[in-house]
This record gives structure tokens, C-alpha cells and sequence, in this order.
């Protein structure tokens, strides 16, 4: 019987030549070179990279391509949470269905086919937002794989609905739950209030915190403190936490230290913290990420992700993973092939790991595979490379053509 997919001369991380891959019933049958095999359909990749996909661990759909709808005079964080609340009061479903939906699209078409998505919940998004992102999770199955965080952008102990509300989500369809402390009038008691519903529905935690370049004003503690009380080590994420690029670096290597301790993984969002972040400086801006790559060496689990995309967080931006892995890079300094091999990492493996997915192309494990425009995880990073095709479960979810120079018709050469 036919094989369903051979890939032909492709490039792997743990092989040191082209290999071809044969998928059988969804799942890789065999892989190595020269494998004579008929096959419904075969492709010839021409030695280029295949890996299992990009991995977003930190965007939010919800309130993406908006900017029709907002002012961005400051820039500054206040400013974005003032003017997408006001936003967010007009959501419809279906509104939000489509905007979501044209981002999926374009981070499946960069390469992405595992996402960890928030979703804001609250007396001025109701469960509209919700019920439109379940629709997206379901929509877009056949490609990509999507968690949804039940998510307290505005606060929670001066909003008691929103807690209820979160309940709800957490027995309807949400896959984990998030906070954002510092937007709460009492931030200690937000962080016990989301890790008591994370108890209940034995779910993850996820966390935006410290989003500023003030070492002072952290509640980085107590989310330590709870996640070592409720025995939640390997299960909290928290995303920003921008004053850590503020601190010393010995002070900060003690926090590496303790987050690693404690088992609290770290995602940076390198688009959203620069154009945030140092709005006060006039000159010798700050950059405002937090080190990932110096925090990793400390034992943390660090990833790198999108989070806001055409919205007043983030007034750029189009999904594409290994941008912001470039972007990572080049603002951080970074050029040795170590280095880059760890910035590609944080957009694959390490996110994977975060949200705890089994991740990796092996015989017997899921043909879900993304094909690059490079040689390998380096040129793709340093690059950004464009992503050619991907398949879940063996089946074709997407092709982008290369592209194709035309010399001179005088010249007699084209390529």
C-alpha cells in the first residue's frame, strides 16, 4: 500500500545529511536517506530545513488589528490598557471571530501550528470574546493547535464578575488561567484569587507581570511564594516583566536562580516591550526586554513570542515568529551560532515545553512538520526565513512558492 507523504531530501537537527521522511496514517514511518517508497504524494524539498513548527506561547487574538479603533498619542502602557477597554466595551462575536481568524491565518502561513492565546474576560467583554476565540480554536484545528487562557487584564478584586466569569470560562472550553497584577488594586490577592481558580480546575497559570522598567514595583514574590505553596512548580508562566532588564547583573542572576528554583517559566514579547517601554526617556532609550538568553543560563525555561499585534500595545507586527526570533537577536546583541541556536529555540522547543507539548519529529510520533527557506535553524534565524509548507498529521496546510528572479532577457539567464 502507498505510503500517504514522502519529503524528499529534507534537512533535520539531528541528522547531518538530507533524509527523506515517509508519514503513514498520520504519523512518520521511517526516516533516513534514499528511502524507496510510492506514496500519495511525494515532494522533493531540495535539502531544505523541516522542523515541527514554530510555537507561540504568548499573543492575544482577542483584541488584535485594532487600531481603527484606538489613539496612540503616549505610547505608554496606561494608555493601550485605557484605550482597548474602551475598544473591547464594542466587541461582537463576530467581530472578533474574523480579526482573530486573519491573524491565525498569517501565523500558520510564517510557520506556526501551536499557539497559546488570551482571552480577556470581564463585565466589558462579557464571554463574547470567548465563544469567538473557541470558534477560531475549532475553525483553524486542521492546522494549528491553540490554548486559551482565561484572561484578568483590568483587575479582579474590584470587579467581582470577573472572577465569576473566569469560572465559567474554566468549565467551558478555557485551557488555563492568567492574571495581570499590576492593573489590580490589591495584587497579592489577585494572584491568590487566580491561583485558587487554577486549583480548582487543576489548570496552568499564566501571568503579565512587572511591565516596567522599575526594580521596586514587583509582584514577582508573590507569585513565587504561590506557586511553591500550591506545589505549582513546571505549571506558571509569566510574561514581560521588564524591570528584570533593569537590574544588575548579579541581582538579576539571583532571580534566574529563584524562578528556576521555583520551576516559573519566563516569556518575552520583544516587539510590545520596545515600543513600550522607556516612553520617559527622552534619549538613551532603554531597551526593556527581559534578558531570556542570560536568564536561560540561570536554569529558567525562556521563550519568545508575539503578543500584540495592530493594536496600541503593539502597533506592528504580522505573526511571523522568526521575525521576532530576529528581532530578539539583533536587539539583545546576539551573533555567535550558539546564540542564535538558543533564539531558535525559544520560538520551537522551549515554548513546546512551557505549554507542555510533546514536541519533536521522531518515527512513531505526529507528522506535523514545517519547511523552511534555509539551510537550518541559524540561516532561518538570521535571515528570517520564509516558511515554504507545513503539515499536520501528514496532510498539506499551507505552500508559499519561492520566489523567482528574472534576469535581463538580453542576458539570456533567469533564476
Amino acid at each position: 500500500m502507498k505510503a500517504q507523504l514522502v519529503l524528499r531530501n529534507a534537512r533535520l537537527l539531528q541528522h547531518q545529511g538530507p533524509v527523506d521522511i515517509v508519514v503513514r496514517n498520520g504519523l512518520i514511518e521511517e526516516i533516513g536517506p534514499g528511502i524507496r517508497c510510492d506514496a500519495v504524494d511525494d515532494e522533493d524539498l531540495e535539502g531544505k530545513f523541516v522542523f515541527p513548527g514554530f510555537v507561540d506561547s504568548h499573543i492575544h487574538l482577542d483584541k488584535a488589528c485594532i487600531l481603527d479603533r484606538c489613539s496612540i498619542c503616549a505610547g505608554t502602557l496606561e494608555e493601550a490598557v485605557r484605550e482597548t477597554a474602551k475598544a473591547k466595551a464594542g466587541f461582537s462575536e463576530d467581530d472578533v471571530f474574523a480579526r482573530a481568524s486573519s491573524v491565525v491565518r498569517q501565523a500558520i502561513l510564517h510557520g506556526t501550528n501551536r499557539m497559546r492565546t488570551f482571552v480577556e474576560i470581564d463585565p466589558r467583554a462579557g464571554m463574547r470574546s470567548f465563544e469567538a476565540i473557541k470558534r477560531v480554536r475549532d475553525r483553524f484545528a486542521f492546522a494549528i493547535d491553540i490554548q486559551i487562557c482565561a484572561f484578568a487584564q483590568e483587575g479582579l478584586t474590584q470587579e467581582p464578575e470577573t472572577e465569576a466569569m473566569l469560572d465559567l470560562a474554566l468549565s467551558s472550553g478555557a485551557d488555563l488561567v492568567g492574571g495581570c497584577p499590576y492593573t489590580d488594586p490589591d495584587p497579592q490577592a489577585h494572584v491568590a484569587r487566580i491561583f485558587a481558580l487554577a486549583r480548582k480546575h487543576d489548570v496552568d497559570v499564566d501571568f503579565h507581570l512587572d511591565f516596567s522598567l522599575d526594580p521596586s514595583r514587583t509582584d514577582l514574590p508573590a507569585v513565587i511564594e504561590a506557586t511553591r505553596a500550591h506545589g505549582y512548580a513546571g505549571r506558571v508562566t509569566i510574561g514581560h516583566v521588564t524591570n528584570l532588564s533593569a537590574l544588575e547583573p548579579q541581582a538579576r542572576a539571583v532571580i534566574g536562580r529563584t524562578l528556576a528554583e521555583a520551576g516559573i517559566a519566563l516569556t518575552v514579547l520583544p516587539a510590545t516591550d520596545l515600543f513600550l517601554m522607556g516612553r520617559g526617556q527622552a534619549f538613551n532609550v532603554p531597551r526593556g526586554i527581559a534578558p531570556a538568553h542570560l536568564l536561560a543560563a540561570d536554569g529558567v525555561a525562556t521563550a519568545i513570542a508575539s503578543n500584540n499585534i495592530l493594536n496600541p500595545f503593539t502597533p506592528l507586527g504580522d505573526a511571523a515568529l522568526v521575525r521576532m526570533a530576529n528581532l530578539y537577536a539583533n536587539v539583545m546583541q546576539l551573533g555567535r551560532d550558539a546564540e542564535i541556536d538558543q533564539v531558535f529555540d525559544m520560538v520551537s522547543r522551549n515554548p513546546a515545553e512551557i505549554m507542555r507539548i510533546v514536541y519533536g519529529l521522531r518515527v512513531g510520533g505526529p507528522a506535523d512538520m514545517v519547511v523552511l527557506d534555509a539551510d537550518d535553524p541559524r540561516s532561518a534565524v538570521r535571515t528570517s526565513a520564509l516558511a515554504l509548507g507545513g503539515w499536520k498529521a501528514g496532510r498539506k496546510t499551507f505552500s508559499r512558492p519561492r520566489a523567482r528572479l528574472f534576469d535581463d532577457p538580453a542576458s539570456g539567464l533567469e533564476g
